[in-house]
């Protein structure tokens, strides 16, 4: 195969992939997601539970309020374009890197970051295994830690979201899928 035929190829393959709309349904798919992930990967059961200010369908994401803690997030690129993110406080994320790696691990900065950043990996992939569509079109990047206060994560526009709430251990928890329409 000469290169002007791989590259009509992988053409053709791209024009076949038409990127998917967010749909509201799944929401509860990156419920359960979460759920699993956090059973399986810190021995732990979190409590589902829905803020005042979060509402069952999409919605335009904004500019996110400033913030403080630990945010995680995982690319996503393919027939589905956005982040998936992980955000808790500083406390909560030294608390479940203790559960995932020990107590005298979770001193470490870097363990905590590592352990969160792995969360979310794991929550965005087992998130787009759940869905057909997702599964084998759309890949995800490596996990990126944002440690630190008063900070914004502010996505490129126009974009939707999805945003599921937990608590583990009282402390809440924030996931969401950001995705680019």
């Amino acid at each position: 195969m000469t290169i002007t035929s791989a590259t009509t190829a992988a053409t053709a393959v791209s024009a076949e992939l038409k990127r998917l709309p967010l749909d509201t349904a799944w929401k509860s798919v990156l419920e359960c997601a979460t759920l699993e992930v956090f059973e399986m990967m810190a021995a732990t059961r979190l409590t589902p539970c829905i803020p005042p200010e979060l509402t069952p369908h999409a919605q335009p994401a904004t500019p996110t309020k400033t913030q403080s803690g630990l945010i995680a997030m995982v690319g996503m690129a393919g027939v589905l374009c956005g982040i998936t993110t992980i955000h808790c406080s500083s406390d909560t994320a030294i608390r479940l890197a203790s559960k995932m790696a020990g107590t005298e691990a979770a001193k470490d900065p870097n363990i905590v970051s590592d352990a969160i950043g792995e969360l979310c990996n794991m929550v965005a992939g087992n998130f787009k295994a759940k869905i057909t569509s997702l599964a084998d079109h759309c890949m995800l990047s490596v996990s990126t830690v944002i440690t630190g206060e008063n900070y914004a994560l502010q996505s490129a526009e126009p974009s939707e979201s999805l945003q599921v709430a937990v608590l583990f251990e009282s402390s809440p928890i924030q996931i969401s899928l950001i995705t680019q329409s």
